[in-house]
């Protein structure tokens, strides 16, 4: 098969002209943040808000050129727009606009969920970054899926996603029937990740609203089939992508993941609180990191303290679903891409994420389950 590269996708993006100014969209500038990788190929189109409704057109013409491609294997297009920037004169490019803001809710069904087929979603996060919350979403969705669940796994850090290192995944999506794409497969799980479309060191250099579209184009374009769950890994804080996760989404819950230190835990409140905000139940706290063993002389060490995930749990009157430990083993199958769920089943560590994937299978079955997403109210 023949390779694609920037320069190609952005020739046959310059076929399509943009309405307003009469200029082909990469000329207009209106063509941003491109990345192609093994056939793969993501980009976003720069808009004003107030065309938004009729430029989806634009964006699936956009798709469908890019796809027709030699070479190319999927196309994932977002619109990010921005406010008030005057028409571009001409033969001039337009200003970067000063400020910019998410598109508005698409129009649909209130009963219509926005990922259909997927009985429940769930959130992990956590106030910041190092406290082992990827870790914990991949081992968690792993066992899930060892419970027998039907169990999808969304890498939503854009940012620096790193589930594709995490289960050993080095595909790439490829496009399905009416313009879908099909996740990859891993460790008995449905697995998606914009780290598939683009190299592990290369950054993404983009703005808050094109990282909101490519969460929900994940969420909605990808062909996610009939789960029981599908686990979604945060992004550490409260941004863009929180936000997003919490008003466009159907949340079944959050779960928080903290190490025990008074550090952590002021900002795993931060992140606690932020879905209070907005409505969304707080599923439990997860305690991580929570003692060390050492594998030598079998001494315990509690380098982060031990428990207070769980005091903080019953301050505030949530489930503390459960402890698990800083060890080697974890680290090591997690640099590996096997995680320890399934390499090492019957190890304590994959026993402890076992037991904290029973208390939420229950918890799920007990109501839990696919709601009309909150309406975010800035007091």
């Amino acid at each position: 098969m023949a390779s694609i590269s920037e320069q190609r996708v952005r020739e046959a993006l310059a076929e399509l002209r943009d309405p307003a100014s009469g200029r082909n969209i990469v000329e207009a500038g209106m063509v941003s943040g491109l990345v192609v990788r093994d056939g793969a190929v993501g980009f976003a189109i720069e808009i004003d808000q107030a065309e938004a409704p009729q430029r989806e057109t634009l964006r699936r013409s956009a798709e469908d050129k890019v796809r027709a491609l030699p070479g190319v294997t999927a196309v994932t297009a977002v619109l990010t727009a921005h406010r008030g920037a005057p028409p571009p004169g001409d033969g001039a490019r337009p200003a970067a606009p000063q400020r910019r803001a998410p598109l508005p809710p698409p129009e649909r069904a209130a009963d219509k969920p926005l990922v259909p087929g997927v009985k429940a979603i769930v959130a992990v996060a956590s106030g910041k970054g190092g406290v082992g919350k990827s870790t914990t979403a991949v081992n968690l969705a792993v066992a899930l899926a060892r419970l027998g669940l039907a169990v999808g796994l969304l890498d939503a850090d854009v940012y620096g996603p790193s589930l594709p290192r995490m289960l050993g995944v080095r595909g790439k999506p490829k496009s399905v029937g009416d313009k879908r794409i099909a996740p990859l497969e891993a460790w008995g799980l449905k697995v998606m990740s914009i780290g598939f479309l683009v190299e592990e060191d290369t950054p993404m250099i983009w703005r808050g609203p094109m990282v909101m579209g490519a969460l929900e184009q994940m969420l909605r374009e990808v062909e996610w089939g009939m789960l029981d769950v599908l686990v979604v890994d945060m992004p550490p804080g409260t941004g863009d992508a929180q936000l997003t996760m919490a008003q466009r989404v159907p949340l079944a819950g959050a779960i928080i993941v903290s190490t025990p230190q008074d550090i952590a835990l002021i900002d795993a409140r931060k992140g606690l609180n932020m879905f209070r905000k907005v409505d969304v139940p707080v599923l439990g706290i997860v305690e991580n990191m929570s003692m060390f063993i050492c594998p030598h002389c079998g001494g315990r060490s509690d380098i982060f303290g031990h428990g207070g995930a769980r005091d903080e749990a019953v301050r505030l009157g949530l489930p503390f679903l459960g402890e698990v430990p800083l060890d080697l083993a974890i680290r090591e199958t997690s640099d590996a891409g096997t995680p320890i769920v399934r390499s090492a089943p019957d190890s304590p560590q994959a026993q402890a994420y076992m037991a904290i994937a029973a208390t939420l299978r229950d918890r799920l079955a007990g109501g839990a389950t696919m709601r009309p997403p909150p309406r975010i109210v800035m007091e």
